[in-house]
C-alpha cells in the first residue's frame, strides 16, 4: 500500500479535512454514551427533568454537528478517491505506453486490462471507505476503551483482555486473506483473457464450430475464480461470528460484574449503561472489521499488482546523449555483424547478419517461416535492440538518435494490419496527425485504396469497427500502407503487407511507392514481387544465404530456383 503514497500527496488537504471530519463524527459517537449516563444518573435517578432536557439538548446538538460532518466527509472522500483513481490509471497507461516489446511479453494483455480497471477500482474504493468508514472502526474501538476507563476503570479492565485478543486474531486473518485475494485477482486475469480471446476470435470459433469447447474453457476458468473467491470469502467471514462471540461475552461480563458494583455502591446505573453502550459500539465496530479485512486484503493484492507495472524496468531506452534533431537524409541501411535473440531466451534469431541497402533501393526479403525476417525489420526502428553488432542508417548507429525521432522518419507496416475504431480518415492520420485532406487522398491513391473508400457511403468518414472488422484483408493492408505513406518516410518497411493483394493491385502499389523518395524494404513470399525489386535477400535460420537481383538469384541460387518453379513453374516468365 505504500506504493500509493505518492499518488495521495496532491490530495493532502482534502484527506486532512476528511480525517478531521471523521474525528468529529467519532467524538460525537463516543460522547453519546457519556451524555446518556448523565441523563440516567443526574436526571432520571434523581427525578430532575431539567437535567434530562439539558443533556438531551446537548445530544441533539452534537448529533446535528455529526450529521453535517458526515455529509461533508463523504464529499471530500469521494473527491480524493476519484482523483487518485484517475491519476493512478493515467500513470499506469503512460507506463504501459512506454513498455518495450520485451516488457509486454511479461504481462498478458488481459492482466494489464485487469490491473488498470479492476485493481485500480479496488484501490479507489478502499481509499473512499478508509476516509469515510474504515478509520472509524479502529478509532471507535480505541476511543471506547479510553472512555470506558474514564467512566469506570474497574469495569473497563474487561476490554483490556478482549480487545488485544481480537486484534491479534484479525491480523492473522488479514495476512491469510491477502494471499488468497491475490490468487483471486490472478483468476480474474484468466477469465478476462478467455473472454478477450473468445470475442476477438468469434468468427473463427463459429467457422470451426468450437462453441462447445470455448464454453467449457470459460466455465473452467470461471469455476476456478468462483472457487478461489469462495475460499477467500469463507476465511474472511469466519471473523464475524468469533468477534460477536467474544464481544457478547464481554458485555455479559460487564453486566455481571456491573450488577455487583451497583449493589456495593462501586458503580452507578448510568456508568454500567455507558460501559455496556461502549461495548455495544465496539461490537458493531468489530463486525465492520470483517468487511475491512476483505477490502484491505483485496487492496493489498491489487496494490502489489499495480506496483509491479509501475515499477517495471523499461529495458529499451534512449542512449545517453541521443540526438533528437538528427534527420535521415538518404535512407541508407547497413547491418554490421548483427546478432539478436529475444529477451529471456538464449536461442539466436539472427546470426552474424551483414548487408547494405543503398538509398532509394527497393529490397525484397524472402525466407521460410521463423527464419528471422520480421525480427530483422523490428531492429531498424529499434522495437528491439541488437544483442551484438550495429545497425546503421546513413552511416551512423541508430542508437545515436532518440527512438521517437527515428520512428517518426520510418514508415512501418506490420505483418498484421492493425486498424483502430474510428473513421478511415483518422486511421490514416495516425501516420501524420496534421496532414491535410489532400495528403490523405494522395496517400490513399498511392496505396490503391482511394477508389474503394470513395465508393463507401460516407467516404473517408466511414466508421471502422474494432480492428477494421468491416473491411477485407486486402483493404486493411492497403489502408495500413496509406497510413505509412502519408508521413513521406525516408525508409519504408513492409512486413508481408501485400500478401492479400492480387498481382495487378500489388504491381500498381509498388509502382506508386517507387515515386516516393524513400528506401523500401519488403518481406514477401511472392516471386512476382521480388522480380520488381532492385535486390533480393534470401534468409535461412537467421543468416543471409543468397543476395542479388532476381536474375542473379535465378541463375546462381538453387533455393530461389525452387521457389520460382513452385510459384510460376518452369515455363513461367523469367523477367519482370
Amino acid at each position: 500500500m505504500r506504493k500509493l503514497f505518492p499518488f495521495l500527496r496532491p490530495y493532502r488537504i482534502p484527506i486532512v479535512i476528511a480525517l478531521f471530519l471523521t474525528l468529529v463524527e467519532l467524538t460525537v459517537e463516543l460522547l453519546h454514551p457519556y451524555f446518556m449516563s448523565r441523563i440516567i444518573d443526574d436526571g432520571i435517578m434523581q427525578g430532575d427533568m431539567s437535567q434530562v432536557i439539558y443533556w438531551g439538548a446537548i445530544m441533539i446538538g452534537f448529533s446535528l454537528i455529526a450529521f453535517a460532518a458526515g455529509i461533508t466527509n463523504s464529499f471530500f472522500a469521494a473527491h480524493t478517491s476519484q482523483g487518485v483513481g484517475f491519476t493512478l490509471r493515467s500513470s499506469l497507461f503512460r507506463k504501459i505506453q512506454s513498455f518495450s516489446f520485451a516488457n509486454f511479453n511479461k504481462y498478458p494483455t488481459s492482466s494489464l486490462i485487469t490491473r488498470m480497471t479492476n485493481d485500480v477500482t479496488q484501490l479507489q474504493n478502499t481509499l473512499f471507505m478508509s476516509l469515510r468508514i474504515m478509520l472509524r472502526a479502529p478509532l471507535l474501538v480505541i476511543g471506547s476503551v479510553v472512555m470506558a476507563f474514564i467512566v469506570n476503570p474497574a469495569l473497563a479492565l474487561i476490554f483490556v483482555v478482549a480487545v488485544p485478543l481480537l486484534i491479534t486474531f484479525l491480523l492473522v486473518i488479514m495476512k491469510r486473506a491477502g494471499k488468497l485475494f491475490k490468487e483471486v485477482q490472478k483468476r480474474v486475469d484468466r477469465v478476462n483473457g478467455v473472454v478477450q480471446e473468445n470475442l476477438v476470435g468469434m468468427r473463427l470459433i463459429k467457422a470451426f464450430t468450437r462453441r462447445k469447447h470455448e464454453n467449457k474453457k470459460f466455465t473452467r476458468a470461471s469455476g476456478e475464480l468462483r472457487d478461489r473467491t469462495t475460499k477467500a470469502l469463507r476465511t474472511v467471514e469466519i471473523t464475524m461470528p468469533i468477534i460477536l462471540l467474544i464481544m457478547n461475552l464481554s458485555i455479559m461480563a460487564v453486566l455481571w460484574f456491573g450488577s455487583f458494583q451497583v449493589n456495593t455502591q462501586g458503580a452507578s446505573v448510568g456508568e454500567v449503561v455507558a460501559i455496556v453502550n461502549y461495548a455495544t459500539r465496539m461490537s458493531g465496530a468489530m463486525t465492520v472489521f470483517s468487511m475491512i479485512i476483505m477490502i484491505f486484503s483485496r487492496a493489498k493484492a491489487s496494490s502489489q499488482r499495480v506496483g509491479e507495472v509501475l515499477e517495471e524496468e523499461i529495458d529499451l531506452r534512449d542512449e545517453k546523449g541521443a540526438d533528437n534533431d538528427r534527420t535521415i537524409h538518404d535512407g541508407k541501411i547497413a547491418f554490421d555483424r548483427v546478432q539478436f535473440h529475444y529477451p529471456g531466451t538464449d536461442t539466436p534469431v539472427l546470426k552474424d547478419l551483414s548487408f547494405q541497402v543503398n538509398p532509394g533501393e527497393k529490397v525484397a526479403i524472402m525466407g521460410a517461416t521463423g527464419s528471422g525476417k520480421s525480427s530483422l525489420f523490428q531492429l531498424i526502428p529499434r522495437l528491439y535492440d541488437v544483442t551484438a553488432g550495429t545497425v546503421f542508417i546513413d552511416g551512423r548507429d541508430i542508437r545515436g538518435m532518440t527512438m521517437e525521432r527515428l520512428r517518426k522518419q520510418i514508415g512501418f507496416v506490420p505483418q498484421e494490419a492493425m486498424l483502430f475504431t474510428g473513421s478511415i480518415r483518422n486511421n490514416i492520420l495516425w501516420g501524420k496527425e496534421d496532414a491535410s485532406m489532400e495528403e490523405i487522398v494522395e496517400a490513399a491513391k498511392s496505396a490503391q485504396i482511394h477508389d474503394t473508400i470513395a465508393g463507401l457511403p460516407n467516404g473517408y468518414e466511414t466508421e471502422l469497427g474494432q480492428k477494421g472488422v468491416n473491411l477485407s484483408g486486402g483493404q486493411k493492408q492497403r489502408l495500413s500502407i496509406a497510413r505509412a505513406l502519408i508521413r513521406k518516410p525516408k525508409i519504408l518497411l513492409l512486413d508481408d503487407s501485400t500478401s492479400a493483394l492480387d498481382m495487378k493491385t500489388e504491381a500498381r502499389l509498388l509502382k506508386a511507392i517507387s515515386g516516393y523518395n524513400c528506401t523500401t524494404m519488403l518481406i514477401t513470399q511472392k516471386v512476382s514481387t521480388t522480380m520488381s525489386a532492385d535486390k533480393v535477400l534470401l534468409i535461412e535460420d537467421g543468416q543471409i544465404t543468397a543476395e542479388g537481383t532476381h536474375d542473379e538469384l535465378l541463375t546462381h541460387s538453387t533455393l530461389y530456383q525452387q521457389i520460382f518453379a513452385s510459384q510460376l513453374g518452369e515455363g513461367g516468365p523469367k523477367h519482370a
